[in-house]
């Protein structure tokens, strides 16, 4: 009988942000397929699998938490989730989506809704979720175990966590990636 190594469950998630997180990730280009020896993605925006797993081995978070399913899905997640990385500024600070905080929520809706648009000027009221009062990194919300600053982080950056991590290290990436690089 020939023995197959277990691959740990990963799963990516995207919050509010603008994907970018997800592009780097991808820029692993043929360094995916070594990590896909060692990994089985569970749920990703990147496939098709509607509902989180009850148990991920790791996740990499993207976005801030700025809506009330953000606020759920991230508790959800981390619930589920035995190793939980904050992947990029966004995720980290708030970065971008916190730039609408002094604005108040009415006044971004109003803008986006009713100021910029040439037909149909109203509200939402299905299919939008209501906004939270004030963006929050991931780490407010919920304990993070890896954070992983960058706008986006480089996919070196990214592909050397996951492999230290996978290898049992913690990884040192002060000298890799900075806030906003």
């Amino acid at each position: 009988m020939i023995e197959t190594p277990t691959k740990i469950k990963f799963a990516t998630v995207w919050l509010d942000g603008c994907s970018g997180c997800h592009m780097s990730f991808l820029d692993i280009d043929e360094r995916l397929l070594d990590l896909g020896d060692k990994i089985d993605l569970v749920y990703s925006p990147l496939v098709d699998y509607k509902d989180f797993p009850d148990m991920v081995d790791v996740t990499l978070i993207e976005g801030a938490v700025s809506n009330e399913d953000d606020l759920h899905k991230i508790k959800k997640v981390r619930e589920h989730t035995k190793l939980l990385i904050s992947l990029g500024d966004c995720a980290v600070t708030g970065n971008v989506p916190s730039m609408r905080v002094p604005f108040g929520i009415e006044a971004v809706m109003n803008r986006a809704y009713t100021e910029n648009v040439t037909r149909n000027h109203q509200m939402p009221t299905n299919g939008v979720p209501p906004l939270l009062p004030r963006v929050r990194p991931v780490h407010e919300i919920v304990k993070v175990d890896v954070f992983i600053p960058g706008c986006p982080p480089p996919a070196d950056t990214i592909f050397f966590v996951l492999t230290e991590l996978l290898e049992g290290r913690q990884p040192d990436i002060s000298k890799l990636t900075r806030f906003g690089k």
